[in-house]
């Protein structure tokens, strides 16, 4: 795959690299250049938003969850576009300790595979010349893993920028831009990251902003040059067998957490996806021959969930004959009751007896191995796979059958097991694939 490509990464969180890879998204679609973008991790948000500045889907790329050969099958997104940003997560060299398929989950591990060379935004507030060290340092890590350069971000003054540009210049770090201090491009957040781009109002102005303050502040031009071409990958793609030919799967803002990965491997195994909305009072297309929920963000329209009755009942009916399977928030809505951060009460499906709480809240975070003790749509018993969990809930009850053996990336047993009973299933992890290693 030819097509040139750079990741977009910092030392930490925080420091500005969504904003950069947004308006160089928008701002290189705007010159006419197709731009494909990826997201290292497992995130769902920034992919959203990726796909809104560039007009192409964004696909995620792990290399702690995936294999050689699915992070290669990924990378194909880009076979037809003129350049790749892939933006990281966390600091570059942020992963977990016991190394999974490929790697720990780093942004890094990406540069490595890929040949992708790192455009690195340093938050230089409150430093000058210090901040050539931490360039120096991110640059001699690992020598495998290629500087293209920095961008400064949260620029002062002019001033601020030259003194800055003089440590950088003496480490023989090439600064590829220089950002200001700027509020206004700024986007509002939640529990879970960034709001979620359907519901941005203005997205599109907001986009435009961003693409017109990078490009009136980084070099495009130097920025383009740094681009590689990625490295030849070679591995067998795991197979992701459809959880059913007909899969009713929910969409809307309570339940939009899926990857694009797996839909698109079901649809290419011959799969027929039918879209429907909880939150409208949807209930599964009754032709379905399996249900799907995703996560999302179910706490925040707990009572809209509540009163849909006919998704209710509808729900209540498919799980009769045929498999239910929810994930993370959709594991939520399938259960006996959410509880909101208010202390309210609100009544679920009760195709499980599930109760979760956000009225204490505790992060629940990080890779997930699962071992399977019952059979899964697609995935028959002792099936290992390999997702990720990520939410604020606390379990209350959780009094079904557990439906697997989980684990974090370190192989310690984490207690969201998730449940089965009958034809329902759910978990608190996100499926990304199939083990194997």
């Amino acid at each position: 795959m030819n097509t040139p490509g750079l990741v977009i990464s910092a030392p930490a969180s925080g420091t500005g690299k969504t904003t950069l890879m947004l308006g160089l998204l928008r701002a290189f679609a705007q010159q006419g250049k197709t731009v494909q973008p990826f997201k290292s991790g497992p995130d769902y948000i920034d992919p959203a938003f990726h796909r809104a500045a560039s007009g192409r889907a964004s696909v995620n790329l792990d290399s702690w969850a995936m294999s050689r050969g699915m992070i290669a099958s990924q990378i194909s997104a880009a076979a037809n576009a003129d350049l790749v940003l892939a933006e990281g997560s966390m600091g570059l060299f942020d992963g977990v300790a016991v190394t999974g398929e490929t790697g720990n989950g780093a942004s890094a591990d990406i540069s490595e595979l890929t040949g992708w060379p790192v455009v690195l935004v340093i938050d230089v507030s409150g430093q000058a010349q210090s901040a050539a060290a931490v360039a120096k340092g991110f640059a001699s890590y690992n020598p495998n893993v290629k500087l293209a350069g920095v961008v400064l971000n949260r620029v002062a003054s002019p001033r601020h920028d030259a003194l800055t540009r003089v440590g950088m210049e003496a480490m023989g770090i090439e600064v590829l831009g220089s950002l200001p201090r700027v509020k206004s491009i700024e986007m509002p957040e939640r529990h879970l990251g960034l709001v979620q781009a359907q519901e941005q109002a203005g997205l599109d102005a907001i986009l435009d902003d961003a693409a017109k303050f990078v490009s009136e502040h980084v070099d495009m031009e130097r920025v383009l040059a740094a681009a590689q071409p990625c490295k030849p990958i070679t591995g067998p793609a795991p197979r992701l067998t459809p959880p059913g030919q007909r899969i009713a799967l929910a969409q809307d803002d309570a339940f939009s957490f899926v990857y694009p990965h797996l839909v698109a491997a079901w649809r290419a195994a011959g799969a027929e996806i039918l879209p429907f909305s909880p939150l409208a009072d949807q209930a599964p297309d009754d032709s379905a021959d399996i249900c799907w929920l995703p996560g999302g963000y179910p706490e925040l329209h707990a009572g809209k969930i509540a009163s849909a009755q006919n998704f209710r009942a509808g729900l209540q009916a498919f799980a009769m004959t045929r498999p239910v399977h929810g994930e993370c928030g959709g594991y939520m809505a399938m259960g006996e009751a959410l509880i909101d951060k208010d202390g309210t009460r609100h009544q679920m499906a009760g195709l499980l007896g599930l109760v979760t709480s956000y009225a204490k809240r505790k992060m629940h975070l990080g890779y997930r191995q699962a071992e399977l003790t019952h059979p899964l749509p697609g995935f028959a018993t002792r099936s290992q796979l390999r997702g990720h969990e990520f939410h604020y809930s606390t379990i209350l009850d959780q009094p079904d059958t557990p439906l697997a053996c989980v684990r974090d990336a370190n192989g310690a047993e984490v207690p969201e097991t998730g449940s089965v009973r009958g034809f329902a299933s759910g978990t608190f992890f996100h499926l990304i694939t199939e083990a194997t290693s």
